[in-house]
């Protein structure tokens, strides 16, 4: 797994290589914004992880540029900022994940993992499923050629369940990649936002089937 973190703290990014060398991934760093739009462009990469609070460019518009420009590899943000309208505009913008510092190794290993296997076997950004057309780069859910307008939340469950379309997803998984780990989570709260995105997607659309005691499946 080839990483690019882009972070400009120089201490914490030597910590992030050993971290993510000793999980037997490839590490590339960079300080800047204007570094991480190359290196993104030139291809070889599996997912990014990225700071926001960058030297030259903030990182959010370098996220914004990189899904403008169709750059499709996951990106991990990694941030202290901690508000929620912080939070929605990186989801909003194109970030598959948003991890607070300071954080837990073995967590953001996890969750850097978990960002790749969602992209994994997704060799186009738009993935079509009987009449559901989901454009992750463009931001665009429709449904026999309908937009469907999902919150950040119901975005993530899609599109955890179309990566994996014909699997069973676990809870703890589907959970862990919908909320973000400084959240206290409620008992239904997943089902609630599976149970709205069915709403929204309506009977045109794949269904998601419950596996009762163990968790979801996208029908293909």
């Amino acid at each position: 797994m080839n990483v690019l973190v882009v972070e400009d703290d120089e201490a914490l990014s030597r910590t992030l290589e050993a971290l993510l060398t000793a999980a037997s991934m490839q590490v590339q760093r960079v300080s800047t914004g204007k570094a991480a739009s190359q290196a993104a462009r030139r291809g070889g990469l599996d997912v990014i992880v990225l700071d926001i609070g960058l030297p030259d460019i903030d990182g959010f518009a370098v996220l914004s540029e990189l899904r403008h420009g169709s750059v499709a590899v996951p990106i991990v943000v990694l941030t202290a900022r901690d508000t929620v309208q912080d939070k929605v505009a990186g989801l909003d913008l194109g970030a598959d994940d948003y991890v607070l510092k300071p954080f837990a190794p073995a967590e953001l290993v996890a969750r850097i993992r978990a960002a790749v296997r969602r992209a994994d076997g997704v060799a186009s950004p738009v993935v079509r499923i009987g009449a559901l057309e989901c454009d992750w780069t463009g931001g665009r859910i429709t449904v026999s050629d309908h937009p469907v307008d999902l919150r950040p939340r119901e975005w993530a469950v899609l599109k955890a369940l179309v990566t994996r379309a014909g699997r069973v997803v676990e809870r703890d998984m589907l959970a862990a990649e919908v909320f973000h780990q400084d959240e206290p989570v409620g008992p239904n709260a997943l089902d609630v936002h599976v149970s709205r995105l069915r709403r929204k997607l309506g009977p045109d659309a794949p269904e998601i089937r419950s596996v009762r005691g163990f968790g979801y499946r996208l029908q293909p």
